[in-house]
Parts: structure tokens; C-alpha cells; sequence
């Protein structure tokens, strides 16, 4: 099983399901204003890169990275339920890893929510540690932060 990991410059058809997959499964477990993932269309700005992972061709994951100057953000991670647990994530994180090296940014950071122990999990493994809260979600209501937890990794 080979994992391939494609960078895709314009929305298309596997995209919104993908984040239509990914904003279903977090309704059920976070309120509209604990839910921080950008729109499809942000995620197709100038800025930032929306990856799809594939296994034998067959779109399985997705996620992102914004490019935001003094550090990037891990965006949009999700992997299909069918396709877990065979290293799809960790592809597309190394890969989001890569693009922020690349980018010459030395800092790698992300929101994830409470909920989600796999992506905790995750995150951790590859070397993220927690921190407080960063940029707009310092910003943000008490409330609409309460269910997320903050990570970042030194590159």
C-alpha cells in the first residue's frame, strides 16, 4: 500500500467532500463557534497549501498549512474512518512539515479540539507540545476555546 500525498492548487470535487466529511464529524462533538477550520475557500488563498492523501488513487485524507509569516499553522487535518491507522496522517503531516521547512519558517502550530484523542495523539508522537493559546485564538471568546487545545513544534 503506497501513500501519495498531492498538493492541490484550486478546489475540486474531492476537497469539498473531504472538508464536508471532516466538518460533519466535528458538529457532532463542538458547537458552530468552538469550530475553527478555515472555509474552502480560504484554504485556496495565497498563503496556504491543501494537500489530499491518496491510497491506490483513491482520495482517503486531507489537510493544510498556512504560511503566515513568523510561523505556519497545521489546517483541516482529517482521514477518512475506512483509511485510519495506516500511517495516512502521519504522511500528510510530515509532508505539512516539509512545506513549512521549505518555506524557511521555523515553527509549526495548530488547534485541535478535545475531543479528537487520535490527533492528540498524533501530534504528540511527532514532537508538538502544548501551548497557550496563539494569534486570532488568543483573541477569541473563553467560551469558543474551552473544547481546543493548542500545540506547536519547533522544525
Amino acid at each position: 500500500m503506497d501513500i501519495a500525498i498531492e498538493r492541490v492548487p484550486l478546489p475540486n470535487a474531492e476537497a469539498h467532500d473531504l472538508l464536508g466529511e471532516l466538518d460533519r464529524e466535528l458538529a457532532r462533538f463542538y458547537a458552530a463557534d468552538q469550530r475553527h477550520g478555515l472555509s474552502i475557500e480560504h484554504l485556496f488563498r495565497t498563503g496556504n497549501r491543501f494537500f489530499i492523501a491518496r491510497i491506490d488513487a483513491v482520495a482517503v485524507g486531507c489537510g493544510a498549512v498556512s504560511l503566515l509569516g513568523d510561523h505556519a499553522e497545521v489546517r483541516r487535518m482529517y482521514v477518512r474512518p475506512e483509511a485510519r491507522r495506516q500511517g495516512v496522517a502521519q504522511a500528510l503531516l510530515a509532508r505539512i512539515e516539509r512545506e513549512a521547512r521549505g518555506a524557511g519558517l521555523a515553527l509549526l502550530r495548530l488547534e485541535t479540539g478535545l475531543h479528537q484523542a487520535p490527533a492528540i495523539g498524533l501530534y504528540e508522537r511527532a514532537g508538538f507540545a502544548r501551548c497557550p493559546p496563539f494569534g486570532a485564538y488568543a483573541e477569541l471568546a473563553p467560551h469558543a476555546i474551552e473544547t481546543s487545545l493548542f500545540f506547536e513544534k519547533r522544525l
